[in-house]
C-alpha cells in the first residue's frame, strides 16, 4: 500500500529544517565572534577619567589581542597557567589593557616603565632612570570625571625617551601623586600611568595597582570605534544626535 504525505506534513518538515538551519547559523556566528574576541580584537569601553584626553569617558575602542601574545587573562575565562604564548613585549608609550589582580578588574593605562627601570615623580615631573621626561605646555582645558566633577587642567605633550609623544593632563604639579619615592620595576613587570596624571590610580599606588606582570596583559589599545558623552548607553539611539562625539570615532589610539 502506498503512503501519501500531506501538504501539512511537508510544511512542518520545511519549518523544522529552517529552524535547524537558523540555529546552526546562530551557533556559527557565536563561535566566530568568540574566536575574533579571543584571538584578534576585543572591544572595551572607558568608564573613568584616568586616560583623558587620550581616551575619554564614553569612548569605545578595540584592543589588539595578539600584539603581545596570549596570557592567562586573554581568554573569556582566566586560565590557570603562567607565561605567554607568542607575541612581543610592550614598548614604552603603548596603551595597554591589563587585569589588575588586586581589584580583579580590567584597567587601561600607558606603559611608562620597562623591567629594570627606575621611575619617580618629583614636583609633578616624571623621571625615568634619573632623567626628567620632556614635556611642552599645549594649553588649558576643563576635565570632567565620572562623578561629573569638573576641574581646570593644564595640557602637555610629553615625549618619552624612545621618542613617543602623547598628551597628558595635570591639575597642578602639587597633587597627591606628584611627589613619590623612586620605584624600581621588577623583572617581568611594567610600570603603568594614566595620561590624566592627577586623576589616575596607577602603578604609583602600590597597594591598588602596583607593578603589572607581563602575564596580566590583555591587549594593546589600537582604535576608537565609538564615543558618546557622559557614558550614555550606545544602544540609546535617540540620544546619539546630541551626544555622540562624531569627531572621535574611527581613530587610532596614540
Amino acid at each position: 500500500m502506498s503512503q501519501t504525505v500531506s501538504k501539512a506534513e511537508i510544511k512542518a518538515g520545511k519549518k523544522k529544517n529552517e529552524l535547524l538551519e537558523t540555529i546552526v547559523v546562530i551557533v556559527e556566528a557565536l563561535i566566530i565572534a568568540l574566536l575574533f574576541r579571543t584571538f584578534l580584537y576585543q572591544p572595551f569601553s572607558i568608564p573613568t577619567a584616568s586616560m583623558q584626553q587620550t581616551l575619554m569617558i564614553g569612548d569605545y575602542f578595540l584592543a589588539n589581542k595578539w600584539a603581545w601574545g596570549f596570557g592567562k587573562y586573554s581568554f573569556p575565562i582566566a586560565l590557570p597557567f603562567n607565561g605567554r604564548i607568542l607575541g612581543n613585549t610592550p614598548q614604552r608609550g603603548d596603551v595597554a589593557v591589563f587585569r589588575n589582580e588586586i581589584t580583579n578588574e580590567d584597567y587601561i593605562k600607558r606603559v611608562i616603565g620597562l623591567p629594570g627601570d627606575r621611575i619617580q615623580v618629583k614636583a609633578g615631573r616624571l623621571y625615568i632612570n634619573g632623567t626628567m621626561v620632556e614635556r611642552q605646555l599645549v594649553g588649558t582645558a576643563k576635565d570632567t570625571d565620572s562623578y561629573m566633577t569638573t576641574v581646570d587642567v593644564s595640557v602637555y605633550t610629553e615625549t618619552l625617551p624612545n621618542g613617543v609623544k602623547h598628551t597628558i593632563q595635570e591639575i597642578s604639579d602639587n597633587e597627591a601623586l606628584d611627589n613619590t619615592a623612586e620605584y624600581v620595576v621588577p623583572s617581568g613587570h611594567y610600570f603603568m600611568m594614566g595620561d590624566n596624571r592627577d586623576r589616575s590610580a596607577d602603578s604609583r599606588v602600590l597597594g591598588q595597582v602596583g607593578y603589572v606582570p607581563f602575564d596580566n596583559l590583555i591587549g594593546k589599545a589600537e582604535a576608537r570605534f565609538f564615543s558618546i558623552k557622559d557614558n550614555r548607553p550606545p544602544w540609546a539611539l535617540w540620544e546619539w544626535p546630541a551626544n555622540v562625539r562624531w569627531d572621535r570615532m574611527f581613530q587610532f589610539v596614540n
